[in-house]
């Protein structure tokens, strides 16, 4: 009787136990499945201005891409939008050419993946239609108001130089484009540097004068960027979203109309400003290649020998490399 009772106890144990490793072992296996079928997040940071709305409105992106999670958050401007990428909170965004120095001298682990020239007449420099005003050389020891860090404090410090004075020469009010209107409008500035499309938003609004924009300047390029930790990670992604810029820029040369009509949703602004504003802008997704870095280079210098970045940075150290030709193969 006794030896019966053993035989079953240790029947009983052994299956027991036979479960219990079942059931880890299913765990385990949900677990590993789990992880291979979580869905991939592509964050993507934009302006008002760009193609990044226009591939946000007409959702090729998230057509292609059906297995990420494509989320779009929207900045007044390029230097809040790399903080994001800093911390993490977005994965790839696009700013002009000069917030990305800043961030590189704060230590933000960026790369550029690629690049597209700028309107030479995208951004202005602006005064009141009543300025006394007439020339760039008459803002010496005037107040101008541009965002610190963004595409208009380089076109600050090159308007000023092309008129003979010096960055220290004038006042800078640093205010980004929604601060930078009230200022502007109430007079508590001289001049505003700004960019579209709220360029041509205030120019409508205020009957605003243009003092100079960048025909005579040097040619300046807007630059998409990505958290590097990102681009090595998810080469695909990046070259996908490329891809499909480069494919609604094609379209967009054809049909501002079109594109007006899908921006308007998409970033609050009127659709005749922005039809206006799509004729005026600048296209042709590049990748970056040995001259763009070297006249980035020299703003980064610039800033650098004025004072208003505390170390230099290498360009050409944050440089990934985009083949067109492959950005369909993923």
């Amino acid at each position: 009787m006794a030896r019966r009772f053993s035989i079953g106890w240790h029947r009983l144990a052994l299956a027991l136990i036979v479960g219990l490793l079942a059931s880890c072992g299913s765990t385990s296996n949900d677990a590993a499945s789990d992880g291979q079928t979580s869905t991939r997040s592509l964050r993507i940071g934009y302006q008002k201005g760009g193609s990044l709305p226009i591939l946000k409105g007409n959702g090729t992106l998230e057509n292609r891409l059906r297995d990420v999670k494509v989320e779009w958050i929207e900045f007044a401007a390029g230097p809040p939008l790399l903080e994001a990428l800093n911390t993490g909170s977005i994965d790839l965004g696009s700013t002009g050419q000069t917030p990305p120095i800043f961030a590189q001298a704060a230590g933000t682990p960026l790369v550029y993946v690629a690049s597209v020239a700028a309107s030479p007449t995208g951004q202005a420099l602006l005064v009141p239609k009543d300025s006394p005003i007439q020339s760039v050389s008459e803002l010496k020891g005037k107040k101008v108001a541009f965002a610190k860090g963004s595409s208009a404090h380089y076109f600050a410090i090159d308007v000023l130089r092309e008129a003979g004075l010096q960055y220290s020469e004038i006042e800078p009010a640093f205010l980004t484009p929604p601060d930078a209107r009230p200022a502007f409008d109430g007079g508590s500035v001289d001049a505003w540097i700004i960019w579209e499309p709220y360029l041509t938003i205030a120019l409508k609004a205020t009957d605003a004068r243009v003092l100079h924009d960048g025909s005579s300047l040097a040619p300046s390029h807007s630059y998409y960027l990505a958290a590097k930790s990102f681009a090595e990670q998810h080469p695909d992604l990046v070259s996908a979203t490329l891809e499909e810029i480069q494919k609604v820029e094609q379209w967009s040369q054809q049909e501002p109309q079109a594109v007006a009509k899908i921006l308007a949703p998409v970033i609050g602004v009127d659709a005749a400003i922005l039809e206006e504003v799509a004729k005026k802008q600048a296209f042709g997704l590049s990748p970056i290649n040995d001259t763009i870095v070297n006249e980035q280079q020299q703003i980064a210098d610039t800033f650098f020998e004025l004072g208003l970045i505390p170390k230099k940075v290498s360009i050409r150290e944050a440089i990934w490399t985009w083949q067109p030709a492959q950005a369909s193969a993923q």
